[in-house]
């Protein structure tokens, strides 16, 4: 069963309200480069040979080594959770997916990776994200299946892969995972039953679940 990164909630970054990744999809992009300054409400990126600002903000969802042991600190310390600035150094490499309205950037994810050249760095248009929402048939290896309800009273039912890139956002996955380096089998997590939303990419005619957010758990 394939572990899956799980994720954290942070004061001024949340897993839980980011904006839905099909309401994004049309102008959503991906920013990759060098973090030259950050604070409460934004961040800046170099991007080859300019600065990029973005905003940040309870919609903004960060991905990084140590960010859930940083959260627990936060959390027993009597804090909703860290900053950005507790969790993305300055000189460290991100990719940023963002969206841009009314000419203000705003970062929707964020997240630290393997470091990124002064001439490798790059903006671009991010792959079609879609979403479905449906409850759990079937939870095997490297998918998982779920069926819902359309227009007009019609069923459906939808495959979609998973692996080491999925992330899971359920109640009390950061707690199970702290003792497991971050990560759980996928089918300790989803179970059949659950009512949950998945956004996926359509990659080589497969479904690629990237985000699987369960919405109520079963009653088992």
């Amino acid at each position: 069963m394939q572990p899956v990164l799980l994720g954290v909630s942070f004061a001024l970054l949340s897993v839980t309200c980011s904006p839905t990744p099909d309401a994004l999809a049309e102008d959503t992009k991906v920013a990759r480069g060098t973090v030259v300054a950050t604070d409460a409400k934004s961040l800046t990126v170099k991007v080859r040979d300019q600065e990029v600002a973005f905003t940040v903000d309870s919609k903004t969802f960060v991905e990084a080594r140590g960010a859930g042991t940083k959260t627990r600190a936060a959390q027993a310390a009597g804090k909703p959770g860290p900053t950005l600035a507790d969790v993305v150094k300055v000189g460290q490499s991100v990719a940023v997916t963002f969206h841009e309205m009314n000419g203000v950037r705003h970062a929707s994810v964020v997240r630290v990776v393997a470091a990124v050249s002064a001439t490798s760095g790059s903006l671009a248009r991010e792959p079609e994200s879609l979403t479905s929402s449906g409850t759990v048939q079937s939870v095997a290896s490297n998918s998982i299946t779920i069926t819902g309800a359309g227009g007009g009273g019609a069923t459906f039912t939808q495959t979609f892969m998973i692996d080491e890139r999925t992330k899971v956002f359920a109640k009390g996955a950061g707690t199970a995972a702290a003792s497991n380096g971050g990560r759980l089998p996928f089918n300790e997590l989803v179970t059949s039953g659950d009512r949950i939303s998945v956004s996926y990419h359509k990659v080589g005619g497969q479904l690629h679940a990237s985000d699987v957010r369960v919405m109520m758990k079963a009653m088992h």
